[in-house]
């Protein structure tokens, strides 16, 4: 019989049901996760919400082979070192959406309306009537940062206040996003026009100190700020300048770490709660019924839809996936990062072709860092089609002959590119942009590119300017297409060059397309 450790508060349906399908359950939400392993090294899973599975937790239970968090982030396990042990990683999105969606309306009301005050006050026997003057939410313009489950919910829920509602997710369409009732717009026109700004993007390298000086300083004098996302996507310190010289509110709801004591934003924040987002009963039920299922399921039947650790298949090089990241950011660079993805084709040739599910999740997570590289398949195809993205493995055309290379085709709105590339002697190289073939160019991180229609002169010409800017050229490609005219130059450059001077060295030649290309 399968042993089951589940060392917190959840629902005593996952118990139930794991029990029902022949499971030993030991459930102590009381005992420390360290001690209750110690206790149980015999534990064939773990199912936690908060509590840290670390490397320590992990060596204590030997025969460990999963680990289910009952919600959607992760960042509290230590998800490689799992791997390396062979455990399989697995969450539970969703479950907590609709709870964490109210919690922003309730935040959001509470403080307009000054509940927490005027329930202490009238407490106290005072009557402060007329010091708690409220304000309405119908009529207000809210902003959403992420529409994602919770985005998506919060907008559902805010509708009903008759509010103009403003979105921002690169990975959305536009006229999905009106399905929604959601009105597109980029982050900066969102800190500008809305008077409640809701975030619900992850936590990661690129989100980190996300909101900070340059969005705060575009907020309304009396807009407010609610984070029931995650801590490190606010810069404190920026919000704690910006609170000194207007009148914005903060209401938060995430910390670094889920614990007692001293809280770092005490002193800006406006409304605190302790992380209550996902903590309601029903929550806690979906949340339980999903963990257990997907536990069973995975044992039984072998399904891993929500794993999130996934090891790199045998046989593949992994810098075949950095390859496929870094054609995604060179496409991103090339079509510009505000425009959402409509349609994305992956061709995989030569021995990458059984990879192509691997290699199409690393280019995924090149335009979107909040698709992880370790994600099940089609758990991100359901996602991409959820937001109106197409996106297509196409059958490799074995006559082509180009081997161990990738091709990727991504169109947005008005807009479309096509690269190809592969790995030579351990370094990526850019085989074709768009009409441009033969390049073998090997990204580096400063270039620009600028396509024209081809005459004398014009190489000469971005030459002049890059040094009069005193930008070296380390490295050039120029390639013409008779046919249609056109002519590239791809230039690696010794240091990031200005996009101002770019544009103006596109606006001197009459280019057709350029670009920075920062990879």
């Amino acid at each position: 019989m399968k042993k089951v450790l589940i060392p917190t508060k959840l629902d005593a349906l996952a118990s139930k049901i794991l029990s029902d399908r022949g499971y030993s359950v030991v459930q102590e939400p009381k005992t420390p996760i360290l001690d209750l392993a110690k206790a149980n090294p015999d534990a064939h899973a773990v199912i936690v919400r908060s509590e840290k599975v670390t490397a320590e937790v992990i060596d204590a239970l030997p025969a460990l082979k999963a680990v289910v968090r009952a919600g959607a982030g992760f960042d509290n396990i230590d998800c490689k070192y799992a791997r390396s042990k062979g455990i399989d990683v697995m969450n539970t999105p969703g479950a907590n959406s609709n709870a964490v969606a109210e919690e922003v309306v309730a935040l959001i009301l509470a403080d307009i309306r000054h509940v927490v005050r005027a329930d202490e006050t009238t407490r106290r026997g005072e009557w402060e009537k007329a010091k708690l003057m409220g304000r309405e939410l119908a009529g207000k313009t809210v902003g959403i940062v992420g529409l994602g489950h919770i985005g998506r919910l919060v907008a559902k829920r805010i509708s009903g206040f008759e509010c103009r509602v403003l979105g921002y997710d690169p990975l959305v369409p536009a006229e999905k996003a009106k399905e929604f009732g959601i009105e597109p717009a980029d982050v900066e026109t969102i800190f500008r026009e809305s008077d409640f700004i809701t975030l619900h993007i992850p936590q990661n390298a690129e989100t980190k100190g996300f909101v900070g000086k340059k969005l705060l300083a575009l907020m309304k004098n009396d807009a407010t700020l609610v984070n029931c996302a995650r801590a490190g996507i606010v810069d404190e310190d920026a919000i704690r300048e910006a609170k000194g010289l207007k009148a914005i509110r903060f209401l938060n709801d995430v910390y670094p770490k889920d614990a007692e004591g001293p809280k770092s934003v005490a002193d800006i924040a406006d409304l605190m709660m302790p992380h209550l987002g996902a903590s309601t009963v029903e929550a806690n039920r979906n949340a339980a019924i999903r963990a257990a299922e997907e536990l069973a399921d995975l044992d039984e039947k072998g399904v891993s839809p929500f794993v999130v650790n996934r090891d790199m298949p045998a046989g593949l090089d992994a810098s075949y996936c950095d390859l496929a990241f870094t054609l995604a950011r060179l496409c991103r660079a090339i079509l510009g990062a505000e425009k959402p993805a409509r349609r994305i084709e992956v061709s995989c040739y030569g021995r990458l072709q059984p990879y192509s599910r691997w290699l199409s999740l690393s280019f995924l997570n090149g335009l979107w860092s909040d698709i992880d590289r370790a994600s099940d398949f089609k758990a991100v195809l359901a996602d991409l089609e959820g937001r109106g993205v197409k996106f297509e493995v196409r059958e490799a055309d074995a006559s082509k002959k180009y081997e161990n290379s990738m091709t990727v085709d991504v169109a947005t709105d008005g807009a479309a590119v096509s690269v190809r590339g592969t790995v030579g002697e351990g370094v990526k190289m850019v085989a074709r942009i768009d009409e441009f073939n033969h390049l073998y160019w090997t990204p580096t991180p400063n270039a620009v590119f600028f396509e024209y229609d081809d005459r004398p002169g014009v190489i000469a010409a971005i030459g002049d300017a890059l040094h009069k800017a005193d930008v070296n050229i380390e490295d050039m490609r120029n390639p013409h297409n008779p046919e249609t005219g056109h002519s590239m130059a791809l230039l690696s450059t010794n240091k990031p060059v200005d996009p101002d001077l770019v544009a103006s060295v596109a606006a001197s030649i009459k280019a057709i397309k350029s670009g920075v290309l920062a990879l």
